[in-house]
């Protein structure tokens, strides 16, 4: 197995992980739907948490990969205002701001591993 084939299996089980969440405990991420989205929270909640498992299970389809790859891209573009929401105003959600503030360089971080995992 190759360096980056093994990297697909903690990353796609992640996203399907953090994904079933969004139907498990919806409130925490119906929180931080920025004001002005055009979809209601509970809707843009449920929307992404499905895409994050569709991405998951993509991932671990070598067939599938390379479309999975593409919409874990946009799916990690289109959910990048609620990280800037979420630190902007971590005291609306109980967390420490270094760590809403930590989590947006992470994503760039987390896009370059699903693209590279997703080749």
């Amino acid at each position: 197995m190759s360096r980056s084939s093994s990297s697909v299996w903690p990353l796609g089980l992640g996203f399907i992980a953090i994904g079933a969440l969004h139907f498990l405990r919806p409130q925490f991420f119906d929180q931080i739907v920025p004001p002005g989205t055009p979809l209601p929270p509970r809707t843009a909640t449920l929307l992404s948490g499905a895409a994050e498992i569709a991405g998951g299970v993509g991932l671990l389809y070598a067939p599938t990969r390379p479309a999975a790859r593409w919409g874990l891209l946009a799916l990690l573009a289109a959910v990048f205002p609620a990280n800037i929401y979420m630190a902007q105003h971590p005291e609306n959600f109980k967390v420490p701001r270094g760590v809403a503030l930590a989590r947006l360089p992470l994503q760039p971080l987390l896009a370059w591993w699903v693209y590279r995992a997703g080749r």
